[in-house]
């Protein structure tokens, strides 16, 4: 009987890692009844984040009322499992919060994050966990600072704040970006949030600003620490004043659900993502999966709604690439759920 793992990536704006993994196991199901198919939701510390942890430890999902990146009251979701929090930034400072039309890095803040960490603080975790992707926000994580100081400080600075003494804070991120810079939060990714190039300058400027005033203050600079310059900027909040540990999302997620033992006696691994090219070898999720599969010899599968560089893919190691949809097919019908899901069916029948 084959064992086959499906750790697939959610489908941006199509659908989520669990709905892809079990359209894949119903393919492989239709054409080998008797395998034995494992599903491991997965995320590398954006969309999906908290769904793949609860599914690797269980827990409760806890609701909060918090601030949008635009200062709007919406209700956010976090995980507890014991003294343990999970935060997807995205639920409270995603970009997804926003229509086109509002992406404004300029104000946008991750206020609605700091009130996710206040919750979780408050309700006695001790290791906070948070997973660093889909941000609107370029503010260098001076919004969810200023909401821990409003929560906690007495005094208004923080310097005030103690709750958060013996809280552990992990974060996870593939971006290894510092936070100024032509590399740096702004450049690179304060565009995609809707800053215009006189933006992008005005944004680097202020971190330029804000990280030497908190390095002067505090006697560290944590600036250039990898990482530092992901979701805007929060990763150089959780480490220059959290002192955060800096985790890849899909290590510690494949750490967390001992990814490694199921590869013990798996015969192939199947994993995607919405859309693969020559930068899914930088750090993205399916090459965190395939390099833990080539250390147990187990093949992978790579799916994916666009494939661009497929040699490039198989040279690295993937033993086969396969792109779900046919040529020129429209992105309007192959960005519906139920025609993803109906493709990717198709597409692990082995």
């Amino acid at each position: 009987m084959k064992k086959i793992i499906v750790a697939i990536d959610s489908f941006k704006g199509c659908l989520t890692s669990t709905e892809a993994n079990q359209a894949a196991s119903e393919g492989i199901l239709s054409k080998m009844p008797e395998a034995k198919v494992v599903q491991v939701p997965v995320s590398d510390g954006g969309e999906g984040w908290l769904e793949a942890f609860r599914a690797a430890i269980g827990g409760e999902i806890v609701e909060v009322n918090v601030k949008d990146p635009l200062m709007r009251p919406i209700v956010a979701q976090y995980l507890i499992q014991g003294d343990t929090a999970v935060i997807e930034i995205a639920k409270a400072s995603g970009l997804t919060l926003l229509s086109s039309e509002e992406r404004t890095p300029m104000i946008a803040t991750s206020y609605g994050t700091g009130q996710l960490v206040v919750d979780a603080v408050r309700k006695g975790c001790k290791h906070i966990i948070v997973g660093l992707g889909g941000s609107a926000t370029s503010d260098c994580g001076i919004g969810m600072l200023r909401a821990i100081i409003d929560a906690f400080a007495k005094g208004g600075s923080w310097d005030d704040v103690h709750e958060l003494d013996d809280v552990r804070f992990t974060i996870a991120t593939d971006v290894k970006n510092p936070l100024c810079g032509e590399n740096g939060a702004a450049y690179v990714f304060a565009p995609q949030k809707g800053a215009t190039q006189e933006q992008v300058l005005a944004l680097d400027a202020r971190a330029k600003r804000f990280a030497m005033v908190s390095a002067k203050h505090m006697g560290r600079d944590c600036q250039n620490v990898p990482g530092a310059g992901a979701a805007g900027g929060l990763g150089y909040a959780f480490l220059q004043y959290m002192k955060a540990a800096c985790r890849s999302g899909i290590d510690l997620l494949l750490d967390t659900i001992h990814f490694d033992d199921l590869l013990q006696d798996a015969d192939l691994v199947i994993t995607g993502e919405g859309s693969a090219d020559r930068q899914t070898l930088m750090g993205k999720l399916p090459f965190g999966i395939l390099q833990r599969a080539q250390r147990h010899d187990v093949p992978v599968m790579l799916i994916a709604g666009r494939i661009a560089d497929e040699q490039i893919l198989l040279d690295a190691g993937f033993s086969r690439v396969a792109c779900i949809n046919p040529p020129r097919f429209p992105l309007d019908i192959a960005m519906q759920p139920a025609t993803a899901k109906e493709n990717i069916r198709k597409t692990v029948r082995i």
